[in-house]
């Protein structure tokens, strides 16, 4: 009788606990699992996936947010900004699904904070048969880069430009009301931001990139190293061809791209591989 009870009580425990906000999180990530070949779903993908990105951007320098509704490029922009912002070495984290998806809507602040060493310590956190499996990894999130960079700075151009345009036309818009400059101002500054926050993500993971890379040369040598540094050497170029926007004079924007200014101004890498 004793054991029937016992019984009864640990199946209401385990349903006590099917009913935790941990097993709902788990079903939301389940039904966001990316489609065959890591394509998006489509029926999960809706307009405003990545708006969160220029709210956050404004918002974490205390600027005001607009109200207008974006421009077809400028939500191209968002969309694009997220996978360059995001580090990669989240890709495939659990939260990842909820974060791609735009299920909360929020920067993960843990993104803020630039340290050269975590992408190397997590590239090696799991153990290896053999030391190939990492060169690939690292080439492969380089050239990931290399590839989405045209994509983002083409729509940045274009975005740029049309606020250059947007900017001039204020002082032509006859009874402009002070709300509608300041919402047009702050979209102007929201598309800056973007841009300059994925400027700086880039010399970030820049600098991540050729950390890892030459600890893996000191720690477990390989040929494979010349290939990593071609892909690097192209990435830098990129990114030293793509500096679309000063950094804004902002105390803590600057503090968050000083550390990887350095990334940013050297077209090449330093060669470290013969």
């Amino acid at each position: 009788m004793t054991r029937r009870v016992r019984s009864s009580f640990a199946r209401q425990s385990l349903v006590a606990r099917c009913n935790t906000p941990a097993i709902l999180l788990a079903f939301i990530i389940g039904a966001c699992a990316n489609d065959d070949f890591g394509r998006v779903k489509p029926g999960l993908v809706w307009d405003s996936i990545h708006d969160w990105i220029g709210r956050d951007a404004v918002r974490s320098e205390g600027l005001p947010i607009s109200v207008y509704p974006l421009t077809d490029d400028e939500r191209r922009l968002r969309d694009l900004a997220y996978p360059l912002i995001e580090p990669p070495y989240d890709r495939n984290r659990w939260y990842s699904v909820i974060n791609e998806y735009g299920i909360l809507r929020e920067f993960n602040s843990d993104w803020t904070y630039y340290n050269p060493t975590y992408y190397f310590t997590q590239l090696t956190w799991h153990w290896a048969r053999s030391p190939t499996s990492r060169y690939a990894r690292l080439n492969g999130d380089i050239r990931n880069d290399v590839e989405r960079i045209p994509q983002f700075f083409d729509t940045a151009r274009r975005v740029i430009d049309i606020d250059h345009k947007r900017e001039q036309s204020l002082a032509y818009v006859r009874g402009l009301t002070p709300d509608e400059r300041l919402n047009a101002t702050a979209r102007i500054a929201e598309n800056t931001l973007v841009v300059a926050w994925v400027q700086r993500s880039l010399a970030c993971r820049a600098e991540s990139y050729r950390f890892a890379l030459e600890r893996l040369i000191i720690s477990v040598p390989s040929k494979d190293a010349i290939e990593v540094e071609r892909s690097l050497t192209l990435l830098n170029q990129h990114i030293a061809a793509n500096q679309l926007v000063a950094v804004p004079r902002i105390t803590g924007l600057n503090a968050l791209i000083a550390p990887c200014s350095q990334a940013v101004a050297v077209a090449t890498g330093r060669p470290v591989t013969k």
